[in-house]
């Protein structure tokens, strides 16, 4: 069986495979380790369900990771149909199954996605880190190289700080 590391986690990344265990990850890394477990399934031609095992927090109401992942996934209806695993039997509230459709966008484009959305008012670099933190310097940074280079941002001096704003 192969094994990837994602952010020192491990999670199983082969085509035979059938579940992403994405227990111990943070929300953040849940995304990344899910988006980039799917997409290596689709590239490979295997569109077959697969479970999700996010777990069902500690709460008693439904964990933060459980309800950040099926609300990621149901931004892309056109690429994925999913199921909670309580509409099952035996009822799992701790798994969603996935059925791909097509490839999920890349996670530093969804970032920069939801940086110019953010952007639609002028905010500076540190608004911006502060508001995107969850990601790290090197992806919010890396994500605004990419916007100013596409030309859909622009900079400009006002005061003594350098502000972003979405064309």
């Amino acid at each position: 069986m192969l094994l990837e590391m994602v952010a020192g986690m491990h999670y199983i990344a082969c085509s035979m495979s059938n579940e992403l265990d994405l227990h111990g990850y943070t929300q953040v890394e849940a995304i990344e380790a899910l988006v980039r477990f799917y997409n290596a399934r689709v590239r490979k031609g295997d569109r077959s369900r697969f479970d999700v095992i996010h777990g069902y927090g500690s709460s008693g109401t439904g964990g933060t990771l459980r309800k950040r992942v099926r609300s990621f996934l149901s931004r892309f209806a056109d690429c994925l149909r999913f199921e909670p695993g309580e509409n099952y039997s035996p009822a799992n509230p701790g798994k969603t199954m996935v059925i791909p459709l097509r490839e999920l966008p890349d996670t530093l484009d969804m970032l920069a996605e939801e940086i110019l959305e953010y952007c639609a008012i002028a905010r500076t670099m540190s608004k911006i880190s502060g508001k995107f933190r969850r990601h790290g310097d090197v992806k919010i940074q890396a994500s605004m190289r990419a916007l100013e280079k596409q030309g859909a941002i622009t900079s400009f001096i006002k005061g003594s700080y350098r502000h972003y704003q979405a064309k």
